[in-house]
């Protein structure tokens, strides 16, 4: 594995050090579905169910690339240095949807098993902060009590301890105990 390649973004990305923060493609679908569909990720994410229903990679790139939510979301993408072209998923989702000029969003990250550890999750989210593509003066960010690597992700770019709290798992079909940290901006 390349570790100290620098990858270069073109229009439209976000360097992120070894990979850039691109727009979902259609042929990232494939590995989408294989990535998610690990119950090791699904479980660790508030939304992706396991396992995963088929069409279900296709219908989140049609969504993820066709401008009809709130929400941002790029694909972290090595293929430039030696690493995979899918690494991971990370966005940005405006707090409030009916402002979407309020200043808040949520952020939301998983990375492929094959690169946990390997600070790619810290790399995606520091550079999409110091991106700060939507201008927000606060991000906020939630994980599971159960995934200190995720903790550990945030506090390391500068994030805050706010509080417990707990949130529903499609994939648990339940009630998660949760962290939620907050990072001021500007």
């Amino acid at each position: 594995m390349v570790l100290d390649m620098i990858a270069v973004p073109t229009d439209g990305q976000i360097a992120a050090g070894r990979f850039v923060l691109r727009p979902v493609r259609k042929s990232d679908a494939g590995l989408f579905a294989l990535y998610a569909g690990d119950k090791r990720v699904a479980e660790a994410t508030h939304s992706i169910p396991h396992p995963l229903p088929p069409g279900a990679a296709d219908a989140f790139v049609t969504r993820a690339m066709g401008g009809r939510s709130d929400e941002q979301i790029w694909v972290m993408d090595g293929s430039a240095t030696g690493l995979a072209e899918v690494l991971g998923v990370i966005s940005l989702k405006p707090m409030d949807a009916h402002k979407p000029t309020h200043g808040q969003s949520e952020i939301r990250y998983w990375v492929a098993p094959a690169f946990w550890n390997t600070g790619i999750a810290s790399e995606a989210v520091k550079a999409l902060v110091a991106a700060n593509p939507q201008t927000n003066c606060t991000i906020f960010a939630e994980v599971f009590q159960d995934n200190p690597g995720s903790a550990r992700v945030l506090t390391n770019t500068g994030f805050q301890y706010l509080g417990d709290a707990e949130t529903f798992s499609v994939a648990r079909n339940g009630l998660v105990l949760t962290w939620t940290y907050v990072k001021k901006l500007g």
